[in-house]
């Protein structure tokens, strides 16, 4: 054997009993964790709201003012950044990353220093701003560190993410509040950002070739792809015929939006967009007035009142699971019929809340199911663009679903308050149904697309 066939063998057996590292998943862990910490800081302040109503007799539309104005922000900057980060570097967005989670900190801390109602409003579009570059980076992330076989679970968790922060907010704002203050609320909340942040700034670089806790061969499992996608492009080809569910769902092939000028004529994108808004919508009024309705209307306790504000995000976590996996599992990858079904099934729960009893086993599950509804489809609308969109249009008609719908989905919070100010509870309830409804009626108005193998 010549000394170059000795050499290679050598290396191919190095290569064979190299040890694999599995540090993307600790990233994935850090992810996690910094934006499930993201979404609490957001959520945290519904929870405080009474506090703050009756400190600075701040009425119902201030109150839903302030609590839109951290939407619009966030929604604002999501087309800005997402192309700010195309032109950057990857070292400058990695670092970019840790600062977004400092700010985040920053201005949550600053909430519980506020002396007036414009701080208040000014430090929730500084949360906003800072926030919504923070869920551009995530993704941006997840698509270096995970080969393609592995992004869809990772973009899983990273969802999940997000209704976890919600969901242990009230226990966590309680607990706070009865030590100390609301005020102490931002405080408490405000810690763990820095911390991880820093924490990432140590464990994570901006690819995995970069990272000494990644090995060699991790880094050639990340990086080999090639078959991964292709074997994707095949199953999604070959999506199996389903006639009565495809003639309902208007499934069909349609030409794929190779420019950005067809992305942005699409009625398919922003009839997908605004059914978002109207979702994203009904999921911020859970956040943001669910513990005022059931303080003031349902005269609950501290700690019931804790509980039953969790119930819709627990509902959300386990819908945004099944969701995405009944889509991939049972429908070929279908998205329309989840997202219809969680617009359907959340039209039914807002009707059930309509004067409910002041029963906490009836509002626990009444909520919990409203939020499974709500979850179940939330997968979808940020799917169904890939089945549009080729691999070089996509970030920017996911950048159009995100943007409009979290900028209409941030109306909702305000239409809330002017509702309680002129009406009652029961008028926002119609509004959610109502809501839900028109967004049932955009989602039949699209058609679910059949993705082609020629997309590039």
């Amino acid at each position: 054997m010549s000394n170059v066939d000795s050499t290679v063998a050598s290396a191919r057996m190095h290569a064979e009993t190299e040890k694999r590292t599995s540090h993307r998943w600790i990233v994935m862990g850090l992810i996690f964790c910094i934006w499930a910490i993201a979404c609490a800081d957001r959520a945290n302040f519904g929870i405080a709201l009474p506090y703050l109503k009756k400190e600075y007799c701040i009425s119902n539309t201030e109150a839903g003012l302030i609590v839109s104005l951290f939407s619009f922000a966030y929604g604002f900057v999501q087309i800005p950044v997402g192309l700010l980060y195309k032109r950057l570097s990857e070292k400058t967005t990695g670092w970019l990353f840790s600062v977004f989670m400092i700010l985040i900190s920053v201005f949550t801390g600053l909430m519980g220093t506020t002396s007036s109602v414009f701080l208040l409003m000014a430090y929730r579009v500084g949360l906003g701003l800072s926030e919504g570059p923070l869920g551009i980076g995530c993704t941006n992330v997840i698509n270096r560190w995970f080969p393609a076989r592995e992004k869809g679970s990772a973009t899983g968790l990273w969802i999940a993410a997000s209704k976890l922060g919600p969901l242990i907010v009230p226990s966590v704002c309680i607990i706070v509040i009865q030590l100390w203050g609301w005020r102490e609320i931002f405080y408490v909340f405000a810690i763990p950002g820095i911390l991880f942040a820093i924490l990432w700034m140590f464990l994570v670089t901006n690819s995995p070739s970069e990272n000494r806790f990644c090995s060699p061969a991790e880094q050639r499992y990340i990086a080999d792809e090639s078959n991964d996608m292709a074997r994707q492009s095949g199953r999604r080809a070959q999506m199996e015929p389903m006639p009565f569910i495809d003639t309902f769902n208007r499934t069909k092939k349609v030409p794929a939006l190779e420019t950005v000028g067809q992305v942005f004529r699409s009625w398919n994108i922003f009839g997908v967009a605004l059914g978002y808004g109207c979702m994203i919508g009904i999921s911020n009024i859970f956040i943001s007035w669910i513990p005022t309705y059931l303080v003031t209307v349902k005269g609950f306790t501290s700690v019931k009142m804790g509980f039953l504000a969790s119930a819709p995000f627990i509902g959300a976590v386990a819908g945004n699971m099944l969701g995405g996996w009944i889509s991939d599992r049972f429908l070929g990858g279908r998205r329309k019929p989840m997202m219809m079904l969680g617009a359907l099934g959340t039209m039914i729960m807002m009707f059930a809340l309509i004067d409910a009893p002041n029963s906490v086993a009836y509002l626990g599950a009444a909520l919990m199911m409203a939020g499974l509804m709500l979850g179940i489809g939330f997968a979808g609308y940020s799917a169904y663009p890939m089945g549009l969109a080729t691999k070089a249009t996509y970030p920017t008609a996911f950048g159009i679903v995100n943007s409009v719908g979290q900028i209409g989905g941030a109306c909702a919070p305000l239409a809330v308050g002017f509702l309680l100010d002129s009406y009652s509870w029961t008028s926002v309830f119609i509004y959610m149904l109502g809501t839900s409804l028109l967004c049932l009626v955009l989602l039949i108005s699209v058609v679910e697309p059949i993705a082609q193998t020629s997309k590039k």
